[in-house]
């Protein structure tokens, strides 16, 4: 098994999962809620959180050492029975592209139907995704919205995409490294765990 398993995640009962990628440097409220409204919403059984190993837009851009932002989202999640952590993107070396991560779990979970979750930021840039035409036809797509962006720019892939809205939450990881780089509290930004574990090895400083 690729993704990390807690007591109660009736693997063997469960039909949809959502799958939430991103960098998670680090996790906070608005991921939770994201995944949380879109579990609701699309009517999923499961999220299954998806950290990139190597974020292909972010290649010789500096990202937290693995282990610390893993162990903030399984600190994060470990009490919500239908939260996993999923470690497929850590099996290869190189850039995680989608494409390759969902062929892979759709071979090994085949009972399972998939959605991946986006950000209405991501919609944007769906034409740049690694073989996205390919990509559109195997999975749905729910695009989940986000102030400031639109749900319907100016391309054809917006038709792929599922909308799903959230109250409104403006947080990002880069603001709350901003914060912590200004030596400002992001406590009530990401869970007590996290907040507690930023600051014990203390991550994000100059």
């Amino acid at each position: 098994m690729n993704c990390h398993k807690g007591v109660d995640k009736g693997m063997s009962e469960m039909k949809k999962v959502g799958l939430l990628g991103g960098t998670f440097d680090p996790i906070h409220n608005a991921h939770l809620l994201m995944a949380e409204v879109t579990r609701e919403e699309a009517q999923l059984d499961q999220i299954w959180f998806l950290p990139t190993r190597v974020p292909p837009h972010k290649q010789g851009k500096s990202v937290t050492a693995d282990h610390h932002r893993l162990k903030m989202i399984e600190q994060s999640i470990k009490d919500i029975p239908y939260f996993q952590l999923c470690l497929k993107e850590f099996e290869r070396e190189g850039p995680s592209y989608t494409y390759e991560t969902i062929q892979a779990l759709q071979r090994e979970h085949a009972s399972i139907h998939f959605v991946f979750i986006i950000g209405a930021d991501m919609v944007e840039y769906l034409p740049k995704w690694h073989k996205i035409d390919d990509l559109t036809r195997q999975i749905e797509f729910v695009g989940v919205g986000r102030p400031g962006w639109s749900m319907h720019p100016d391309h054809s892939y917006t038709k792929a995409v599922r909308e799903v809205d959230m109250p409104p939450m403006e947080l990002s990881s880069t603001v709350i490294r901003e914060r912590c780089k200004q030596e400002k509290s992001v406590r009530f930004m990401v869970p007590e765990v996290v907040f507690q574990y930023i600051n014990h090895h203390a991550l994000y400083v100059e």
